[in-house]
């Protein structure tokens, strides 16, 4: 026979998901968004079966870079609403970039006889990705040092 009550745990969880249901809602929106972007991308600049990807690593740098702006932006230059970085920050640019893909690619390059090229491939991207977000937050705050002086 089940218990007459739900545990005491089910009670807390609801508020606590009523809660986060705003964030949950736009890091799924921004995803979708960004998820449709980077789709777009790869139509627009399709990987031959054989050639590199460039689309993916373009855009995951892109990704990377747009992150390092934003981040500047949001946490040393203007207080943002508290659903703008996870709906563009986790939702559209973690949607946007896409380290899955990275990992496919890599798999394509070695099942293609490139296992040379595979190695760079996957060595490269997170070292260039790490690299756009360094470069890009640092330039951000250039620009807004010397707009303030």
């Amino acid at each position: 026979m089940p218990p007459p009550h739900p545990p005491a745990q089910a009670h807390r969880a609801r508020p606590l998901l009523r809660a986060h249901a705003p964030v949950v809602a736009v890091v799924a929106v921004g995803g979708g968004a960004g998820a449709a972007g980077r789709h777009t991308a790869s139509l627009w600049w399709p990987t031959p079966a054989d050639g590199f990807p460039w689309t993916t690593l373009g855009v995951n740098i892109t990704g990377c870079a747009v992150i390092g702006v934003f981040l500047v932006i949001v946490t040393e230059v203007r207080a943002a609403h508290p659903l703008v970085r996870p709906f563009f920050g986790t939702g559209v640019l973690g949607g946007f970039t896409t380290f899955s893909a990275y990992a496919v690619d890599g798999r394509n390059l070695f099942d293609g006889g490139s296992g040379g090229l595979a190695l760079v491939y996957l060595a490269v991207t997170p070292l260039a990705a790490l690299a756009a977000v360094w470069a890009a937050a640092s330039a951000a705050r250039r620009v807004l040092k010397r707009r303030q002086s």
